[in-house]
C-alpha cells in the first residue's frame, strides 16, 4: 500500500539495517536514521521539543523559535518550523557545512553563524552566548534549548530504542553516537529499564569534553561537545570509545568504497564500534550501531579532497585515504 503524508514530519524509516560484515569484516548491523526528510536522526527530537511546546500552550503560529545548532538538529527544526508555521532562527558556527547552512535557509530560516570559538566552552560556547544575546534582545523568541530539553531524549525513548529492542530481541551492544546526548539517553534509559543486559556504548570524537575529556579542535560538525549537556547521566552508559577525527574520515570513504554514504557522525560511530568490537575480539556478539545522518552534506568537506588537507594536512591526507 502506497505512504500517503501531508506534513514532512510524517514520513520517517525506523527499521532500515544495514549488516556491515560484507563492508567491515566484523559483525555489526547499523541502523539507519537518514531517511527523513530532514536527512538525519535529529527529526524525531526536533518534533517532539515542538510539539511538547504546543502542548503546553507555549507557542502560537507566527511565533520564533531559537536553537543553537552545528547542523542536524539545526535543518530538522528549519523542516518542522517551516512545516507548522513558526519563524525560526538557528544559532551555528564555522563548522556548520554548506549545504546545511543552506538547507536551512531554504526552510526560511535565518541563520546565525558564530566564527570565533569561546576560549573555555569552544564553539558551542560561543554558540550559547549568542543565543542569549538574542534573547535578551528579542525576548519574544521561544528557546527551545535542545541540551536541557526531556524531548530530546524522550523522544528516542519512545521509538528508536524499541524499535531496535523489536528488530534485535537478542542484542548485547547498542553503539550510539554522544554529541547533545539525546539519543544516547533515550536508549540508555529505555534498555536500562527494559533490557538491562544490553550493553550501551557511548562513542565520542577525541577533543570533546561531554565525558570529561581535554577540549581539543574539532572539525566535523555532530558529535562531541565543548560544555557537557545537562541531560546527560553518564551512569546509563556502560562503556565511552573516542574517535580521532582522521579515523572518522577514514571509515567514511572506506563505507563509501562499498556505496554507503554516510555522516561525519556515522562514521565516527562506526569506527567506535569496529575498534571496541576488534578491542575485544568478540565476533559473537549481536551488536547494532545507530547511524545518524547520510553523507550529502559533507561531500564539501569530509568527502572533499581539497577540504581534508587544508584541515589535516596533505600527508595525513595520503594515509586516511590509502586503500
Amino acid at each position: 500500500m502506497a505512504t500517503v503524508i501531508s506534513n514532512p514530519v510524517d514520513f520517517n524509516v525506523e527499521d532500515l539495517y544495514v549488516d556491515l560484515t560484507p563492508s567491515l569484516g566484523r559483525r555489526l548491523f547499523l541502523k539507519c536514521e537518514g531517511f527523513n526528510f530532514s536527512g538525519s536522526v535529529k527529526i524525531k527530537a526536533a518534533t517532539e521539543m515542538v510539539r511538547a511546546k504546543e502542548r503546553a500552550g507555549g507557542i502560537g503560529p507566527g511565533d520564533t523559535l531559537i536553537e543553537s545548532s552545528s547542523g542536524n538538529m539545526g535543518v530538522a527544526l528549519a523542516l518542522v518550523a517551516a512545516s507548522r508555521g513558526y519563524r525560526f532562527v538557528c544559532v551555528t558556527d564555522a563548522r556548520c557545512t554548506g549545504t546545511a547552512r543552506r538547507l536551512m535557509e531554504t526552510f526560511g530560516t535565518e541563520v546565525h553563524v558564530v566564527t570565533e570559538p569561546d576560549p573555555e566552552g569552544g564553539f558551542l560556547g560561543a554558540r550559547l552566548a549568542l543565543v542569549q544575546r538574542l534573547l535578551e534582545k528579542n525576548p519574544e523568541y521561544l528557546w527551545l534549548n535542545q541540551y536541557a530539553n526531556p524531548g530530546n531524549w524522550t523522544s528516542h525513548y519512545r521509538t528508536t530504542a524499541p524499535a531496535i529492542a523489536e528488530a534485535f530481541p537478542g542484542l548485547d551492544v547498542l553503539f550510539i553516537g554522544a554529541g547533545t546526548t539525546g539519543t544516547l539517553m533515550g536508549c540508555a534509559t529505555w534498555f536500562r529499564e527494559n533490557a538491562p543486559s544490553v550493553r550501551v556504548v557511548a562513542v565520542d570524537t577525541t577533543g570533546s569534553v561531554t565525558f570529561g575529556g581535554p577540549a581539543g579542535r574539532r572539525l566535523i560538525p555532530g558529535l562531541g561537545t565543548g560544555v557537557r549537556p545537562q541531560i546527560l547521566d553518564p551512569a546509563l552508559v556502560d562503556d565511552v570509545v573516542y574517535v580521532s577525527e582522521p579515523d572518522t574520515v577514514r571509515m567514511c570513504h572506506r563505507l563509501a568504497g562499498r556505496g554507503f554514504l554516510f555522516g561525519g557522525s556515522t562514521g565516527t560511530v562506526v569506527s567506535g564500534a569496529l575498534d571496541w568490537l576488534t578491542t575485544r575480539d568478540r565476533d559473537g556478539l549481536t551488536a547494532v550501531a545507530v547511524a545518524p545522518d547520510l553523507g550529502a552534506s559533507y561531500l564539501e568537506t569530509v568527502y572533499d579532497q581539497e577540504w581534508l588537507a587544508r584541515s589535516y594536512g596533505p600527508e595525513l591526507l595520503d594515509v586516511l585515504l590509502d586503500a
